[in-house]
């Protein structure tokens, strides 16, 4: 790695706890600043996804508990301070906002959001009790090595035959700290290609579409996935001991 990278790989406690402290530092000025159009249309392009999903429910179990009263419950990872759990609870979902890091869970709060501070490994949430998942630059800092135990987290909280949104800043296979980072403490990030990032996703999820938006010196990849399996207990989330390593 290079050297403003950590010399050695860091733990998923590692990560998850200095990436806290440095959006505790940034709430404000993340909560102040204007979204990309082309992060808004991503978005607008998931909740169309998930409303034409659930009209095709609608009418294949008329007749049981998925009645017109049911609200898709979607659960946001990595919320920041909300202002995507806001769109999607706006336009009628259930929503449940979770942040890593509490300054950024009372910004969820004060907009009105049922928000809760947990990492992904920590999530207290019963299996299959979301109809959807959004994760917006959220899995870019979790290592490689943890990935694998984070998706399985996200898995287990889905419905089977719910979606996924995962949207992420590709890159050359390379990961560390960012030696640019305006945060402090500067944040970890894994930059994916799209083999090794549809590799980790298929492992866990049917991939419904992949697209990459080019956007000057960066890329996006978007991901629409799918829980295909039902529950099992292999798909309960394990935290890793302290000091040890999910790999």
């Amino acid at each position: 790695m290079p050297e403003a990278e950590l010399a050695s790989q860091p733990t998923y406690q590692q990560v998850a706890a200095s990436l806290r402290a440095a959006y505790d530092g940034s709430a404000q000025r993340r909560d102040r600043t204007e979204k990309a159009a082309w992060k808004l249309a991503e978005r607008a392009a998931f909740l169309d996804r998930l409303r034409a999903e659930r009209a095709v429910r609608l009418r294949a179990e008329r007749a049981v508990r998925l009645g017109a009263g049911h609200a898709v419950r979607l659960l946001e990872v990595g919320a920041g301070a909300g202002q995507d759990s806001q769109f999607f609870a706006a336009s009628g979902l259930a929503v449940v906002a979770t942040d890593n890091s509490p300054e950024m869970v009372a910004y969820c709060l004060a907009k009105g959001l049922d928000a809760r501070v947990a990492d992904f490994l920590s999530l207290g949430l019963p299996a299959a009790s979301f109809d959807a998942v959004y994760a917006m630059n959220c899995l870019l800092h979790v290592p490689n090595a943890d990935l694998p135990a984070v998706l399985r987290a996200l898995r287990f909280v889905l419905r089977p035959g719910g979606l996924m949104f995962a949207g992420v800043w590709g890159g050359e296979g390379t990961e560390g700290i960012a030696d640019d980072d305006y945060h402090v403490p500067p944040r970890f990030f894994s930059w994916r290609t799209d083999q090794q990032l549809t590799a980790a996703m298929s492992a866990f999820f049917e991939i419904v579409d992949f697209h990459v938006r080019d956007l000057g010196e960066h890329r996006f990849q978007s991901m629409t996935l799918r829980r295909a399996a039902p529950a099992t207990q292999g798909d309960r989330p394990h935290r890793p001991a302290e000091g040890s390593e999910a790999r």
